[in-house]
């Protein structure tokens, strides 16, 4: 539940970061940063050693792609839509991992009550695109590349409970921050133009997307993952979309439009019947 409340403020915290003019890859590539060297403290800690074996390196290689293309979608897509719209969005990605963990997750079976709750959450993420086509602020193609995001998400997920079972957890994170900060580097190098502005605001969203998520929140996930389904994992952010609504009213004084409500009430109900796991009769 600290995860969920931690990564209800994530869509808030990357919002408010772009209002400040910096470019979403410059900004990612910073928070990436910070995220890295919360993982190399970990990594001292527990004594890991964060130099992959060779036999690593063809799925961290594909962890690294995957995750740079999420990130990149989430944050371009923040820029174009409401942290309103993408709380809502992103955080829909306990469906995907439900979905995925049902063809690549032994024991993860979709059935008939989970496959009909995911219909009522998925209606939440049409009522939020629908909206999305007269809500200030929010874009259709910002809505897109933020649910895009949330399945590959999803994926992840998936494919983090697969190899952290044989990969350390700090390797897998330390893969994800170093393929995003060379790649997304680079590109707000070459792509993005104009001076970052160091306000307090500024400092705060980017330390708490570094620090906070980065490094603390990726590090408990992958941990959560490690020890239990995937989809039992992604259940705890049930109620994420709710803070990150919240969130966004509060600190940013975003209107709550019918479709973000709608949108929450739908995915929770529906997430809720997806993940819910009937009680096996003693024998």
């Amino acid at each position: 539940m600290l995860l969920v409340l931690l990564w209800g403020g994530q869509p808030v915290a990357i919002k408010a970061g772009l209002e400040e003019g910096v470019g979403p890859l410059r900004l990612s590539a910073i928070r990436m940063t910070l995220g890295g060297i919360v993982v190399i403290g970990y990594a001292i800690v527990t004594r890991t050693p964060l130099r992959p074996a060779r036999v690593e390196f063809q799925p961290l290689l594909g962890l690294g792609v995957l995750f740079v293309v999420q990130t990149m979608l989430m944050y371009v897509g923040g820029d174009h839509t409401t942290s309103g719209h993408a709380s809502v969005l992103i955080f829909s990605f306990p469906l995907w991992t439900a979905l995925f963990g049902h063809f690549f997750i032994p024991g993860d079976r979709m059935s008939k009550r989970r496959t009909g709750g995911l219909l009522v959450a998925y209606g939440g993420v049409v009522t939020v695109f629908v909206g999305g086509l007269s809500a200030p602020g929010a874009s259709v193609w910002g809505d897109l590349m933020t649910v895009t995001s949330a399945m590959l998400l999803g994926a992840r997920q998936v494919y983090l409970s697969h190899f952290s079972q044989r990969i350390h957890p700090a390797r897998l994170l330390m893969t994800q921050s170093v393929a995003a900060v060379i790649l997304f580097g680079l590109g707000g190098v070459f792509l993005e133009s104009g001076a970052m502005v160091w306000s307090n605001e500024f400092i705060i969203a980017l330390l708490y997307q570094g620090v906070v998520i980065g490094g603390f929140g990726f590090i408990g996930n992958t941990w959560l993952v490690r020890r239990y389904f995937p989809s039992q994992v992604s259940a705890t952010m049930l109620f994420a979309p709710i803070f990150g609504v919240i969130f966004s009213w509060i600190i940013l004084g975003e209107p709550l439009g019918y479709e973000v409500l709608v949108g929450v009430v739908l995915l929770v109900l529906g997430s809720s019947i997806v993940q819910l796991r009937r009680t096996q009769p003693a024998t």
